[in-house]
């Protein structure tokens, strides 16, 4: 199903990210503001399309927009009071709900959202941190929710990571998946778990990060460089399981010991790496890993990557030329 209206429940920042993406995705926004302000309703809501306005006169900066066509995304977003919210949302496609992280401020949007919209309607929640089933208990419908998790800046960030529930339908994901996908958005699907995959992963390695300042190990300089040219740059490439492939699934099983060792049990091999190393699915070089691999076409596979590597380091401005060194002739 092809949705050309979504409406947004809640009307804070990450609201006014989703609103930018969609506008500039050719997608009718209307924005419900839950909250009762009063008289300052009519200044807060300018105040909010004025964000949406900003978020997209950046991308006429980056290039990404044509300066004459900024008015015409911008009108695509509308913010209403929930009471004035019944016949925007009669027509809308699907709902994200996007209210402070709060469990009862999540049931009462969630439950008054079920009100308003059809009984097919995909109820989406951008929640970072509630997994799927537990929100969708609020809902009387509850295959009807997933969790679409968007990424800061929402506007910018190509990944939504779906997460379904239990009872999640097929219609209710493919609904999602497709609309993030016509908006230019690339989602990833995982269970209802805590943490989701970014943010998982990145709690582990911005504590492991402070950890090593605290100890003295480099200065908080030091270590965000390494990471911005030697770990950030070569995952954006590859990525943490296809890396482990690349360099052998030996290498990670070995280091994970000798820092388990000095360090402590939080760097011990997960279950999965020992299973690997024992099956004799080390990556690249046995044929098979957390991917499999074509011995026929694994050389073209290796050239293709680092050629990839090579032009993400050239627009870093990270790649040396060899004019660039004084000759000793």
């Amino acid at each position: 199903m092809t949705v050309s209206h979504v409406t947004i429940v809640g009307a804070g920042r990450m609201g006014q990210g989703i609103a930018a993406a969609l506008a500039f995705g050719n997608v009718q926004v209307t924005v419900v503001d839950l909250r009762d302000r009063g008289g300052a309703a009519a200044t807060y809501h300018h105040a909010f399309l004025a964000a949406v306005r900003a978020a997209l006169d950046h991308k006429v900066t980056l290039g990404l927009l044509a300066e004459d066509r900024v008015a015409d995304v911008a009108g695509r977003v509308d913010i209403v009071a929930a009471t004035d919210a019944a016949q925007a949302m009669a027509t809308t496609g699907i709902v994200f709900e996007g209210v402070p992280e709060v469990a009862e401020v999540k049931r009462d949007a969630l439950q008054w959202t079920e009100t308003m919209v059809g009984p097919r309607v995909p109820i989406a929640s951008t929640t970072s941190s509630f997994l799927a089933d537990d929100l969708a208990a609020y809902l009387s419908a509850p295959e009807r929710f997933l969790n679409a998790h968007w990424l800061n800046p929402a506007d910018l960030m190509p990944l939504v990571e779906v997460s379904p529930g239990r009872t999640t339908t097929a219609e209710t994901i493919d609904t999602t998946w497709d609309l993030l996908t016509a908006v230019g958005k690339t989602p990833v699907r995982c269970a209802p778990s805590p943490g989701y995959i970014v943010p998982r992963l990145q709690t582990l390695v911005m504590n492991e990060a402070a950890r090593m300042v605290e100890e003295g190990v480099a200065s908080a300089e030091d270590i965000d460089t390494a990471v911005r040219i030697g770990f950030g740059s070569r995952f954006a490439v590859l990525g943490l399981l296809e890396f482990i492939d690349w360099g052998g699934c030996d290498t990670l099983f070995h280091a994970s010991h000798y820092l388990r060792r000095e360090l402590g049990e939080r760097f011990a091999p997960a279950p999965l790496v020992e299973s690997n190393m024992i099956s004799g699915r080390r990556g690249i070089t046995d044929g098979a890993g957390f991917y499999t691999f074509d011995q026929n076409t694994v050389a073209d596979y290796r050239a293709q990557r680092i050629a990839d590597f090579a032009r993400l380091l050239d627009s870093l401005g990270r790649l040396s030329r060899q004019e660039e060194f004084a000759t000793t002739d």
